[in-house]
């Protein structure tokens, strides 16, 4: 009897806290909409103050729950208060079920309007377009390296990024089928079956391998198929009504995907922020290196370089640009700096954005 007195209690000790929560979740939604009234039409997406909440409530999180959860939280409370100014709407590469959805929720939270495009360069339209305020894309993969449709689009939008998502990638084998034995052939994204092709090589020797636009189109096509399986993250077996036969599949424990936040902003800076640019070089030797050379005279930290052809560009057969990411904000004495030495050697420069690094 005493361990059900004790649990009465602890049960009790909750139902207080949720009533002190509820209080609080309602009080801080009412400043929140009286800040919405003293703003008056300024954005209602400050990407910069987000992340700064996030990393202080973080930085201060005693636990016992984690520094994830604890931001996976705020992130629903902000997302909430939010939505009561206005509505966001985010454009990603459907359809349902995909990992671009799982990371614009991540970073938007359920209150915002999520809406599914058929390709990436359909994303791009929808934002570019005002469908959409902001658009969620997917730009590298920590196993098999950058999108390259995402940045021949980054070249020529005139949309900035304003925010990134760090998204750990979990696969998945599902299917309709019992087992594994059963499965012949298996559809997935090109970059997921990548990801996963040592395991595919060992569990699934002689099934085929398709490749589709994503894991949740993967998904939809194994559950009208008898003897066919998909890579996806666990949300599209649960939305396809499949059997998730294999968890964690991926070759890589650690395997991440960056995505980027695409809108019409230009956020302030918080003292831990990434610039992102592209330029293009002479065709000499040495030149880019000449074009590296104000990062390091201005001690700016380089922290991803990516040569691309340049498709997008009229008249540049064989030539190329290169994608550069940078600690710090554009607005910063020494990212400033370096910019302008940038403009007077390169060819071409872009400025993609100044934005908040990912936050857990």
């Amino acid at each position: 009897m005493r361990d059900v007195d004790d649990i009465g209690k602890l049960r009790g000790e909750i139902d207080a806290i949720d009533d002190e929560l509820l209080a609080l979740f309602n009080r801080r939604a009412d400043v929140a909409r009286r800040i919405g009234g003293v703003k008056a039409g300024a954005p209602v997406y400050r990407p910069e103050r987000e992340a700064e909440i996030l990393r202080r409530i973080a930085q201060g999180n005693p636990g016992p729950l984690s520094r994830d959860r604890v931001a996976a939280l705020f992130r629903e409370v902000i997302s909430a208060c939010r939505a009561m100014e206005l509505a966001v709407r985010v454009s990603y590469l459907g359809p349902e079920g995909t990992f671009s959805e799982q990371a614009a929720r991540k970073h938007f939270g359920q209150a915002a309007e999520a809406l599914p495009s058929a390709s990436v360069d359909e994303v791009f339209r929808c934002c570019e377009s005002g469908e959409a305020q902001f658009a969620v894309v997917p730009v590298e993969n920590s196993t098999e390296g950058a999108v390259g449709r995402t940045l021949d689009l980054l070249l020529v939008t005139p949309l900035k990024i304003v925010g990134e998502i760090e998204l750990r990638v979990q696969q998945n084998l599902m299917s309709r089928a019992a087992s594994l034995k059963d499965v012949g052939r298996v559809y997935s994204h090109a970059q997921s079956l990548a990801q996963c092709n040592a395991w595919l090589n060992q569990n699934l020797p002689g099934a085929e391998r398709i490749q589709v636009v994503s894991n949740a189109e993967a998904a939809r096509r194994a559950g009208e198929e008898s003897g066919a399986g998909a890579i996806a993250g666990e949300s599209a077996a649960a939305r396809y009504q499949l059997r998730v036969l294999a968890r964690s599949i991926e070759d890589d424990p650690n395997n991440t995907t960056r995505f980027l936040v695409l809108g019409n902003l230009e956020p302030g800076a918080t003292g831990n922020d990434r610039t992102s640019m592209v330029m293009s070089a002479e065709n000499k030797p040495g030149a880019v290196h000449a074009l590296l050379s104000p990062l390091a005279a201005n001690r700016v930290s380089m922290t991803r370089i990516e040569s691309r052809p340049a498709r997008a560009m009229r008249g540049a057969l064989w030539e190329y640009v290169f994608f550069i990411d940078v600690q710090g904000h554009q607005r910063d004495k020494p990212v400033a700096a370096a910019l302008a030495e940038l403009r007077q050697k390169a060819p071409f420069l872009k400025i993609l954005g100044s934005y908040p690094a990912a936050v857990a």
